[in-house]
């Protein structure tokens, strides 16, 4: 029963990290931020690959499945240190999130909840085909909508690494007593067998 109670909680962990790694390509698409797309897109694979192994018993898969959350903690960790600039790091860097192929930034920088924007005519800021804008009246500013959905995933990934590892420690304890008991080669089990010589009974006939 704690085995059945294990899988289902792990499947639910990870329909929720699928959802949530799905909104969060989707916004990403809409800001050309290319290499958040690439690790969504690693992360969403992963988490099928975990919820395959779960359905099927597979304990390597899940393996593969706890190590990479191990990477997406430090991902998002990544993620929030850059938005908050802790240390050395700026959000005047942030064009290395499109791989520095274009201007684009978060895309909540213009479509946070309750944002204006406002753009700049005849401004000699702006790089050919771009336009130079302001952002004003946000209730809450881009780099925090950004933190805040990196500490999602951080709590998802937490929950899921957990169980990651109950489930596999199950899988491999079950693989172990049948390997114990000998499986199906167990000497003291023999299956039927079936003989091809067949007995001739004379017949007798009344005359």
């Amino acid at each position: 029963m704690g085995k059945c109670d294990g899988r289902c909680t792990l499947l639910v962990i990870c329909s929720l990290q699928l959802v949530a790694a799905l909104q969060r390509q989707v916004f990403d698409f809409l800001g050309y931020q290319w290499a958040p797309i690439l690790a969504n897109f690693l992360h969403i694979m992963a988490v099928i690959l975990g919820m395959f192994g779960t359905v099927q018993f597979r304990f390597r898969y899940l393996i593969f499945y706890a190590v990479w959350l191990v990477l997406w903690v430090g991902w998002n960790s990544f993620i929030i240190c850059f938005y908050l600039e802790v240390g050395n790091l700026s959000q005047d860097r942030d064009f290395l999130m499109t791989f520095n192929t274009s201007l684009h930034r978060s895309w909540w920088m213009e479509h946070g909840p309750g944002c204006l924007v406002t753009p700049v005519q005849d401004s000699r800021m702006a790089p050919d085909d771009h336009h130079v804008i302001t952002v004003s009246g946000c209730l809450l500013d881009y780099q925090y909508i950004e933190v805040l959905s990196s500490a999602i995933q951080v709590l998802l990934t937490l929950f899921g690494f957990v169980y990651a590892c109950y489930v596999s420690k199950v899988f491999q304890d079950d693989e172990d007593s049948f390997d114990f008991i000998g499986g199906f080669d167990s000497y003291g089990y023999q299956p039927p067998q079936k003989s091809s010589h067949l007995q001739l009974q004379p017949l007798y006939t009344a005359g």
